[in-house]
């Protein structure tokens, strides 16, 4: 071997580096997912069990006939097409467009009223929160709508009131011309929570708007068309959906009204009593999940409107 060759050194072999750090935190990483899939578990349970689950169901049911008491047969669009030509269906349907149109716009105007006057600095402010949102907590119970009944019945405490005064009421729940507006004032007199919402938007309302008004010379009825309500417009546009389809969807004040009849004349028959008297009450299963199903698509309807008109009419400061 000549002298002046230099030997390579021995090449050193390289390690791989350990993967048990890796596989530890790996399996520490999948114990926090079990954790966190058992605390969203209820909620899972909730989703698929009693609302998913239900909800195809009840589709494949409205395309049968479903008597509770045999096995459904496939009738495919039957029960869509037979609602076309149920003219109890038709009147329903009216009377709840009706309902809708009129008590939902009466109580966000009821609400709005009422938080800009509690607005104003009231003493007490807590106690009148409480009194004017108690009609909301308790409005969708059967005693409250019993109250009513025997308020506006023929014999009730309003006809009581005006005979102080030499006048004959009317029987406000048993004349078709006046049963369903007994109702819009009940949904009317439940004001309290869409209160709540707006008097909330109100404590926001930036304070040096109103006092650059106040040097231009504006009146109060200004000051709200230009600058109140605009910046209101969101909680608007939340209160207008919600109680939306909260009112597409009453059905114990008409129940308890009507004697679960919808009557007089079918003046008070809501979509939902009318569904729950061919669901329940004539064990037409299918049909009624058709009506479930096409009540489901109008407020959809409703609410995809409300969205696509938004963007003219609401307002989002920056």
């Amino acid at each position: 071997m000549p002298e002046n060759t230099v030997a390579a050194p021995a090449a050193v072999p390289v390690s791989p580096p350990p993967e048990a750090p890796v596989r530890v935190h790996k399996r520490k990483r999948h114990k926090h997912n079990l954790a966190g899939y058992g605390f969203i578990a209820p909620w899972l349970i909730g989703v698929f069990g009693f609302t998913l689950i239900p909800m195809v169901y009840s589709l494949y049911l409205s395309l049968t006939k479903f008597s509770l008491l045999a096995a459904p047969q496939w009738t495919g669009f039957d029960n869509y097409v037979n609602l076309l030509h149920d003219q109890r269906y038709l009147q329903a349907v009216g009377v709840t467009l009706i309902y809708v149109l009129t008590s939902v716009p009466l109580k966000l105007a009821l609400a709005l009223l009422v938080a800009v006057a509690l607005n104003r600095g009231l003493a007490a402010l807590g106690f009148y929160r409480s009194v004017f949102y108690l009609p909301s907590l308790l409005g969708a119970s059967v005693a409250v709508s019993v109250m009513w009944r025997q308020i506006f019945s023929q014999q009730g405490l309003l006809n009581e009131f005006l005979s102080w005064f030499g006048i004959r009421g009317a029987d406000w729940i048993g004349d078709p011309r006046y049963a369903l507006w007994t109702l819009v004032l009940l949904s009317g007199w439940q004001f309290g929570t869409p209160m709540l919402i707006f008097l909330a938007g109100l404590k926001q309302l930036p304070q040096d708007l109103y006092e650059a008004a106040a040097l231009d010379g504006a009146g109060r009825f200004r000051v709200f068309f230009t600058i109140t309500l605009p910046l209101l417009s969101p909680m608007v546009f939340f209160n207008l959906v919600l109680e939306t389809i909260n009112a597409f969807q009453t059905f114990t004040p008409a129940f308890v009204v009507s004697s679960g009849t919808g009557g007089p004349i079918d003046s008070t028959l809501l979509y939902t009593l009318y569904l729950y008297l061919k669901g329940f009450g004539s064990l037409q299963m299918g049909y009624a999940s058709a009506m479930a199903w096409v009540l489901f698509l109008v407020i959809g309807a409703f609410t995809a409107v409300y969205f696509w008109s938004a963007r003219r009419w609401v307002n989002y400061a920056e």
